[in-house]
C-alpha cells in the first residue's frame, strides 16, 4: 500500500506570553537571521544543489532529535539543557486575536515545506515509525528540480498576488483575523495544517548577491522590487519580501547559492540556532571532502558530524514490488476569498514601508580578530561591547542603554540573562577616550577596567545572579493574576533600563559570515556580530538612523583600539646559522579561554632558578645528566620525548663536565623553548 503524508495530529502547546505585541509584527522586531560562508563545495554556488545538500542535512539533524542520539551540548565540559531543540522542528508560531500567541510543536512532522516564487510545496523525508531518512541528497536534488520548473509556468504576477507567505509579516491580531477568513475554507486550513506541521520551510530565493549589505538585508526581511505589469497601469511586487514564512524555521538559500536561516525566536534562542546550522555546515563540508578522498580511501573513510540511517522509499518495495512511501513533491493549492486577497496587498505594502525604513549595514573588519584580543588579556566579547558603545559615543556625545543576552542553559529549561554593558567603568571609559589629552596608557587602562568589570557581569548573569528576568517573571505573573503592579515598574530607572538603544548580541563560529536583527526600539540599533579569529563581523540595522555612518564610526574606533594595543606577532626574517646558537623561538600562543600565565611559565622560571644550584652526579654524559635535570626540576618534563630532551641539552649544555645550568637568561630561554615544543 502506497503510504501518503496524514494529518499530522499530535501538538505540544508552547506558551510565548510578551514576546511580541498583538499589534507588531515579528519582521524586524523579533526574527534574527544568519548567512553561512560560502560552500568549499563548487557545486554550493548552484542554487539547488546546494539547497538539497543543506535540506539532507537538516533532515539528518532532524532524525537524531528524534531518535535521541544527538550528542549534547557542553561548555567547558558542562551540559547544556537541550530542551529547545524539542521545538527547533515542526514548530509553528500560531497568531491569536487580542491574547498571546502560542507554538505549536508537531511531534510527528517528517516532511518539508518548500517555498519557491510565493507557491508552497512539501515531500515527505523520514519513516514515521523509525525516522529513518526516506531521501538521499540525490532524491532531494531531484526534487527540488521538479518544484523550481513547476514554480515557473506560474505568472509571476498571478504569484505575487496570491503571495500567502507575506501574510505573516502583519501584526499578530491581523495575521490571525486573515487566518480566520482562510479557514473557513476545508482545503486552506488543510494546506496551512501542512505548512504549520513541516519540518521547517526550505526558501528557494531568486535574490542574487551583489552587495553583502543588501544581501544581509535579505535574509532579515526580503527585498522590495516593483514591476510594471505588462498592458496594465499598476504594479507588482516581485521582490523576495513576499517569499517567506516569518512563523517557522527557514533556511533561505539564493539563486547563486548564498545561503542562510531566518528562524522564529520565541521559542529557541540564538544559541541553539548556531548549532542547527553550523552542523548543516560541517555536514556539507565533510560531505564534500569525503568525496574527494573517496577514490583513495572509500566512501565514509571521515567521521560525519551528523549520522543518520537512510532508507530509500525510492528502492522500498512491498511484497509485490511496488514503492511503500510516496516522496514525490505535492503542490499546495488554496482558494483565496476576495478579502484574503486584499489582506495580501495591503500586508505587502505595509511591510515595504518598514523595509525602506530600515537599514541594514555590514562591517566585515579584518585589521585583527579574538588572537589580538586575548593576546592583551582581554575578553573578546567584552573587547566587542565597548566598541559598539564608544563608537556610539563618539558619534552622540552620551553613553546609552545597552543589552547583550547571555546564555544560561547550564540551569534546566534555562534560556537567558541580561546583560547591561553600560556600566559605570564603560561610561568612564568612553570619557576617557574622547579627551584629547588622553594617552594611549590612559586609554588602555581605561579599557581593562570596562573589559574586566564587563567579563566580571557576564559570569555572574550566566550564573543566574541576573536581576532582568527576575524582575520581568515577577511582573508578568502579577499581571496574569491581576496583581497591582509595585511602584518600582513604574519608575524612571524601569524605564530607563528597558529602553535598550543598543541591542546587542554574540552569535557565531567559523560556519557564519553575518548574524543580525532588527533594533527592539524606534530609535535604536540592532547589532548582531561575530568574533573570529583574525575580524570582526557586525551587521547593524536601524530605522531612520544613520546606520552606515556609525559603522563608519565603529571601523574607525576599532582602529584607533588597535593602536594601543600590543602586537601579539615578534616573528622576524634572521640567517641561517650553522648551529643553533643565538637561536630565538616563537612564543607560544595564548588560548581564548585563558588570559595569562596560561601554562605555568612564570611558575617554571621561578622553580628552575631555585633549582640551578642542584647538583647533578659528575659521573654521567652532560647530555644524559641535563635530561635527568629536565626531569627532576620540571614534573611537566616527563612529555618531553628523549630525543628532544637531548637536543634541549645540546643547546643549552657546553660539553663540558663540570657544566651546570645556572645562567638565568638560559633558563628563560628554556622555559620558552618547553612551552613551545614541549606541548605538542
Amino acid at each position: 500500500m502506497l503510504h501518503q503524508l496524514t494529518c499530522v495530529s499530535r501538538v505540544v502547546l508552547v506558551p510565548v506570553h510578551c514576546i511580541v505585541a498583538p499589534d507588531s509584527s515579528v519582521v524586524l522586531n523579533l526574527n534574527p537571521f544568519f548567512v553561512l560562508e560560502e560552500s568549499p563545495d563548487p557545486k554550493g554556488k548552484d542554487q539547488l544543489r546546494r539547497a538539497a545538500s543543506l535540506c539532507f542535512a537538516a533532515v539528518k539533524i532532524a532524525s537524531q532529535l528524534k531518535n535521541e542520539s544527538m550528542k549534547p551540548d557542553s561548555v567547558k565540559g558542562n551540559p547544556l539543557c537541550m530542551d529547545q531543540y524539542k521545538v527547533l522542528f515542526g514548530a509553528s508560531r500560531q497568531p491569536a486575536r487580542h491574547v498571546a500567541d502560542e507554538v505549536h510543536v508537531y511531534t510527528e512532522s517528517r516532511h518539508v515545506a518548500v517555498l519557491c516564487r510565493n507557491q508552497f510545496y512539501y515531500f515527505p523525508a523520514m519513516w514515521l515509525d523509525t525516522w529513518e531518512l526516506a531521501v538521499d541528497e540525490g532524491d532531494i536534488l531531484d526534487i527540488l528540480k521538479a518544484i523550481h520548473s513547476d514554480a515557473n509556468k506560474m505568472d509571476p504576477v498571478q504569484a505575487s498576488r496570491s503571495a500567502l507567505g507575506v501574510l505573516t509579516s502583519l501584526s499578530r491580531s491581523e495575521w490571525a483575523a486573515a487566518r480566520s477568513d482562510l479557514c473557513e475554507n476545508e482545503l486552506n486550513c488543510s494546506a496551512l495544517h501542512v505548512i504549520d506541521s513541516a519540518l521547517f520551510v526550505l526558501v528557494l530565493d531568486d535574490f542574487v548577491e551583489t552587495d553583502i549589505h543588501v544581501a544581509a538585508a535579505n535574509m532579515l526581511h526580503g527585498t522590495n522590487k516593483l514591476v510594471n505589469v505588462e498592458g496594465e497601469d499598476s504594479l507588482y511586487q516581485a521582490g523576495t519580501c513576499m517569499n517567506r514564512w516569518y512563523d517557522k524555521l527557514q533556511i533561505v538559500v539564493c539563486h547563486e547559492g548564498t545561503a542562510g536561516i531566518n528562524f522564529e525566536h520565541s521559542a529557541i534562542d540564538g544559541h541553539t540556532a548556531l548549532r542547527f546550522v553550523s552542523d548543516c555546515y560541517a555536514e556539507t563540508v565533510i560531505s564534500f571532502a569525503d568525496s574527494i578522498v573517496d577514490l583513495i580511501h572509500g566512501r565514509g573513510s571521515i567521521p560525519h558530524v551528523v549520522d543518520a540511517v537512510i532508507q530509500r522509499a525510492a528502492t522500498t518495495k512491498d511484497e509485490h514490488g511496488r514503492p511503500i512511501l510516496d516522496v514525490l513533491p505535492k503542490k499546495l493549492m488554496f482558494e483565496l476569498p476576495e478579502s484574503v486577497k486584499q489582506r495580501i496587498f495591503y500586508a505587502e505594502t505595509a511591510l515595504c514601508d518598514d523595509i525602506i525604513t530600515s537599514d541594514t549595514h555590514v562591517l566585515e573588519f579584518h585589521e585583527y580578530g579574538k588572537n589580538l584580543i586575548v593576546g592583551n588579556k582581554m575578553s573578546p566579547d567584552s573587547f566587542v561591547q565597548m566598541s559598539t558603545m564608544l563608537a556610539y559615543y563618539k558619534l552622540y556625545g552620551k553613553v546609552v542603554c545597552t543589552y547583550e543576552p547571555v546564555l544560561t542553559k547550564t540551569f534546566y529549561h534555562g534560556r537567558t540573562e541580561a546583560m547591561r554593558s553600560a556600566t559605570p567603568q564603560a561610561a568612564q571609559l568612553c570619557a576617557m577616550w574622547c579627551r584629547k589629552d588622553a594617552t594611549a596608557a590612559i586609554k588602555l587602562q581605561a579599557l581593562r577596567k570596562a573589559t574586566t568589570e564587563h567579563s566580571r557581569l557576564v559570569k555572574e548573569a550566566a550564573a543566574g545572579k541576573g536581576v532582568d528576568r527576575h524582575l520581568f517573571a515577577l511582573k508578568s505573573l502579577a499581571q496574569r493574576q491581576n496583581i497591582q503592579l509595585p511602584k518600582f515598574f513604574e519608575s524612571e530607572a524601569w524605564t530607563t533600563l528597558n529602553y535598550t538603544i543598543l541591542s546587542t548580541s554574540n552569535c557565531g563560529n567559523p560556519s557564519l559570515r553575518l548574524f543580525g536583527f532588527g533594533p527592539v526600539v524606534a530609535d535604536g540599533f540592532g547589532i548582531g556580530y561575530i568574533i573570529k579569529e583574525n575580524g570582526l563581523h557586525y551587521s547593524v540595522s536601524s530605522k531612520h538612523r544613520q546606520t552606515s555612518r556609525y559603522v563608519q564610526t565603529l571601523r574607525a574606533t576599532l582602529l584607533e583600539m588597535k593602536d594601543i594595543l600590543k602586537p601579539i606577532s615578534s616573528v622576524e626574517v634572521g640567517h641561517h646559522r650553522p648551529s643553533l646558537s643565538g637561536v630565538k623561538v616563537l612564543p607560544s600562543r595564548q588560548s581564548s579561554m585563558e588570559y595569562g600565565d596560561l601554562y605555568g611559565e612564570t611558575d617554571m622560571i621561578q622553580q628552575l632558578k631555585t633549582a640551578a644550584s642542584m647538583s647533578v652526579p659528575l659521573h654521567v654524559s652532560p647530555k644524559r645528566r641535563a635530561s635527568r635535570f629536565f626531569s627532576q626540576v620540571v614534573p611537566q618534563s616527563g612529555s618531553l620525548t628523549f630525543r628532544t630532551r637531548n637536543m634541549l641539552a645540546d643547546f643549552y649544555l657546553d660539553g663540558d663536565s663540570d657544566t651546570k645550568v645556572k645562567d638565568d637568561a638560559k633558563i628563560g630561554n628554556l622555559s620558552e623553548l618547553f612551552n613551545a615544543n614541549g606541548k605538542k
